[in-house]
């Protein structure tokens, strides 16, 4: 069987052909692209980028995000469980908000420092 999809590893936006019985992939100019293109149809895996609420301000918010992909079909788990932490400040970049987010392996950490 196989799957067309354009990839996202580069500006080119590579369009690619995977064959999912012979894990082959055709259209890529780059190593870069068939490696994508046989993880998207394998197992594909996304940074979930969001906002978490600061305690005591109701119209502030932090961005944050995972650390490391997380599993596609995980992303709606994971954003219940962003939208129902807040946090305190002061808060700098890199802090963990969410250890370990689900058993998922990755943490959900501020993109921003806000004293």
């Amino acid at each position: 069987m196989e799957k067309e999809l354009i990839c996202i590893v580069c500006p080119r936006g590579c369009h690619l052909t995977v064959d999912t019985e012979k894990e082959t992939v055709k259209g890529n100019t780059c190593k870069r692209g068939e490696v994508y293109g046989l993880n998207e149809v394998k197992n594909p895996t996304r940074i979930v980028t969001s906002t978490v609420k600061i305690d005591n301000c109701s119209n502030m918010v932090i961005p944050v995000k995972t650390n490391i992909p997380i599993p596609k079909g995980m992303i709606f788990d994971v954003m219940k469980e962003i939208n129902s932490v807040s946090i305190t400040l002061p808060i700098k970049v890199g802090d963990v908000i969410i250890k370990n987010v689900l058993g998922t392996g990755s943490d959900i950490i501020s993109t921003k420092t806000v004293n």
